[in-house]
């Protein structure tokens, strides 16, 4: 019997059904300090039972990436060659859905058992590509399965996965080091400043910033987390302002300043997508010049009174449109370029004012 049952799992099917529940034979062991469950499933069993838990910007629910169909329909269109293979698919059993399964593990094969339900179960960790399109295939692929970890450990693992994984959002991963620091404010403040650029109502880029999952308010962002929070650290740098003030108080200028930026060049703010103000190069280049303006402040509150009047002498100056004179900037150089011709529209203003 058991012979048998270990042939139904080698070609990919489950090994039986027990009144309300779907029985896959495997084995239990122990991938380095985590207990798991190793089997064999079919792709398209493997596909129903299971989910990929995407980061929901909205709520801040979830972790994974967005699906990306080209990436899943290469893994489909390879995995149906002759002498294709895989690594196991890594999946996890959740404690909050602990009574829609359960390990039989007394001796082996152990047993792993799903409530056949219309709720999946097992949460992908590491295999949403592969599976994203294998819903109508029967070919047997191997799964590792992770028992009982929560939705943090979860995440951890998937982080150290596929930090260096080609196509993964680096604000994605940002996204990750935010939620599982211990002191975000103290551990990496650039970042615990662009999310609060990000997360507050009075911001200018609230819920504009792209954190690599998915958003209702998608066609309506701007920059990327990695961009702000890298140049969000260079202004840091700049202005040494964490020595005097605490990241919450260098946080309210910082979106003071793109506050004001929103006022004093309302047209170009208004319309992300024919202008350069929230692409890499405006972003990079502003917090340069939002560096300069706070080292300018010398007895003055830098706020959004201050940094609005300071813009408006020169920030209508810039032809901020793709088309404009920053068309074609990029990198380290472009940056570079774009702040040096902002402070000389800064120079050029304020010589006008003076002789005027």
């Amino acid at each position: 019997m058991q012979q048998k049952a270990a042939e139904a799992v080698a070609v990919g099917g489950p090994t039986a059904t027990n009144g309300g529940w779907l029985v896959i034979e495997g084995m239990i062991g122990r991938s380095a300090g985590r207990k798991v469950f190793l089997g064999f499933a079919a792709a398209n069993l493997l596909h129903s039972v299971s989910f990929a838990d995407v980061l929901d910007e909205d709520t801040g629910r979830g972790y994974q990436r967005r699906f990306n169909a080209q990436h899943s329909l290469d893994f489909r269109k390879y995995i149906q060659k002759p002498n294709s293979s895989t690594i196991p698919l890594t999946f996890n059993l959740r404690p909050n859905l602990k009574d829609k399964w359960r390990i039989a593990a007394e001796r082996q094969p152990a047993t792993l058992e799903l409530a056949k339900s219309s709720e999946r179960i097992l949460a992908q960790v590491d295999c949403q590509h592969r599976l994203g399109y294998l819903n109508d295939l029967s070919i047997s692929l191997p799964f590792m399965c992770y028992i009982g970890l929560s939705e943090r450990e979860e995440m951890e693992i998937f982080s150290v996965i596929n930090g260096k994984a080609k196509g993964l959002s680096t604000s994605l991963l940002d996204f990750h080091d935010a939620t599982l620091a211990n002191d975000l404010a103290k551990e990496r403040p650039e970042l615990f400043i662009a999310l609060q650029l990000n997360n507050n109502p009075d911001s200018p880029w609230y819920r504009q910033l792209d954190l690599g999952g998915a958003s209702t308010s998608g066609l309506l962002r701007r920059a990327s987390l990695r961009t702000m929070q890298k140049a969000i650290k260079r202004f840091l740098s700049q202005t040494h302002i964490l020595r005097l003030r605490s990241p919450e108080a260098a946080a309210q200028v910082v979106l003071d300043f793109w506050a004001s930026i929103a006022v004093v060049a309302r047209e170009a703010w208004d319309n992300p997508r024919r202008h350069l103000l929230n692409k890499g190069v405006g972003v990079y280049s502003l917090m340069a010049i939002a560096g300069d303006l706070y080292l300018e402040a010398v007895g003055q509150s830098p706020d959004k009174k201050y940094f609005t009047a300071r813009l408006s002498e020169f920030i209508s100056d810039m032809d901020w449109s793709t088309a404009g004179t920053l068309k074609g900037f990029g990198g380290e150089s472009g940056v570079k370029s774009a702040v040096e011709l902002i402070r000389q529209a800064r120079t050029t203003s304020h010589v006008r004012v003076i002789h005027g």
